[in-house]
């Protein structure tokens, strides 16, 4: 296999960077670029060990050798640290590419550690999670799940299911051994109890989606009730346009905003209404389409107006959806409306989106709505498209196993049902997947991880 190398720091100018070398020619290479005052050779360091030098005589740095096994990739690694200017990292880096290495491709590193055992895909996998973390509730999960959560609970769910189809190849395989014939009630049991733990897993898809992409959230209400100026209060700066006139906002603005620990993929939309006009109608019905999508609406009204019909309309339609109302412009006005007048709506806050007032309440409502205390790091989450399609997969062949079971099917089309869903497992972890699944997981990867 070839010696791969990469710039492993962002392609900006930095008080350092670094250059990674993984392949059995890491340290050749890496003797032929560094020199050392001192007597140091890479190829005869000691893992885990540093040495300063000058790097392709164009700048002094830091080598630090680690050792296969005991690296990142499983392989012998070389990690060159230079000043963190982009030519100079550019230069450096073509001269260990001159040496012998060739250019390492996006993932390339966490590749080899997967294929070297270093890593399960889901751990993998998670190595990207870190890395695009932006508050502390994601960095905890994807720390988890580069830590083996996910394979954990993975892997006792197929704990499960190698027992049940043990004990039926052992009665299918060795009738003459006078094993005892496996008992239908018990087995139906054991299928129950994997399809719970299976059904249990897929419930966090939405959390981790959620997580990882931010809660799809739709300011939702008439005309004139300030779902603009919200939604310019949220994104920090105008992106709405904002007037006294009905029907200004047409079409569909959007922004990512971070509201405590949670990220709101923000969508600012017409206002609900009846409208002659074919252009504001288009609008109304983007808007209602972008409601029906939305992990969480903001229902915005203004506080000063009593509820009219469509008012009642609207928190009909999203009453039983994640709701916040937002009785809003509560600074301009005698409130009409208050609180206590929707109990139906556990999250109804009183704000001012203009004034800025009322965005802690905000915050804490959507904490409430999305910070499930239940969902822990250490058990693990559903992270991304490919885990969710196994799971997935593995619950409907047990599903499909136990109605077999239940319909009196032969034993043997319950233990195929079973086998397939223990693939499937075995595919999400990583432990038998094809190459097209490995190439499509670390083609999103960044060069030099």
């Amino acid at each position: 296999m070839e010696t791969i190398a990469a710039i492993a720091t962002p392609h900006a100018a930095g008080g350092i960077s670094v250059i990674r070398i993984s392949g059995d020619q890491a340290f050749a290479v890496a003797d032929r670029i560094f020199h050392s005052d001192f007597g140091k050779i890479p190829s005869k360091m000691a893992g885990y060990t540093c040495a300063y030098g000058t790097l392709a005589n164009l700048d002094d740095g830091i080598l630090t050798a680690f050792r296969a096994p005991h690296s990142y990739t499983g392989e012998d690694v070389v990690e060159l640290s230079c000043h963190g200017g982009i030519y100079l990292t550019q230069q450096i880096l073509d001269a260990v590419l001159h040496a012998g290495a060739v250019p390492a491709q996006p993932g390339e590193f966490t590749k080899r550690a997967f294929c070297n055992g270093k890593l399960s895909l889901t751990q993998a996998e998670a190595v990207m999670d870190v890395i695009a973390a932006s508050g502390s509730r994601e960095l905890q999960f994807a720390n988890a799940m580069r830590e083996g959560a996910m394979v954990r609970r993975v892997h006792a769910v197929q704990e499960q299911l190698v027992t049940v189809l043990s004990g039926l190849a052992a009665w299918a395989d060795y009738p003459e051994e006078d094993l005892p014939e496996v008992a239908p009630e018990a087995l139906q049991t054991s299928l129950q109890q994997i399809q719970q733990d299976l059904k249990q897993l897929l419930q966090t898809r939405d959390y981790g989606r959620i997580l990882k992409s931010g809660v799809l959230t739709v300011i939702a209400g008439k005309p004139n009730v300030g779902k603009s100026t919200l939604f310019n209060l949220l994104s920090g700066c105008e992106r709405s346009i904002v007037t006294e006139i009905a029907g200004t906002t047409r079409d569909v603005v959007e922004e990512c905003v971070r509201l405590g620990e949670v990220t709101l993929r923000l969508s600012d939309t017409a206002g609900l209404r009846e409208t002659e006009d074919r252009i504001e109608q288009i609008g109304v019905r983007i808007a209602k389409e972008k409601l029906e999508q939305a992990d969480l609406i903001l229902a915005v009204f203004d506080s000063r107006q009593p509820l009219t019909e469509e008012d009642w309309a609207l928190l009909e339609q999203v009453k039983s959806r994640p709701v916040i109302v937002i009785l809003n412009k509560s600074d301009a006005g005698t409130a009409q409306i208050t609180p206590e007048q929707l109990p139906d709506f556990p999250y109804c806050i009183t704000m001012s989106a203009k004034a800025g007032s009322g965005l802690s309440e905000l915050e804490a409502a959507v904490k409430g709505l999305f910070d499930r205390g239940d969902v822990t790091p250490e058990l693990g989450i559903l992270a991304n498209a490919r885990q969710t399609a196994c799971a997935e997969t593995a619950l409907q062949m047990v599903t499909d196993a136990l109605q077999a079971l239940q319909g009196g099917e032969l034993l043997d089309a319950v233990t195929v049902l079973l086998d397939e869903a223990a693939q499937a497992l075995m595919t999400l972890t990583g432990e038998r997947v094809t190459e097209a699944v490995v190439e499509e997981v670390f083609r999103h990867f960044c060069v030099g991880k």
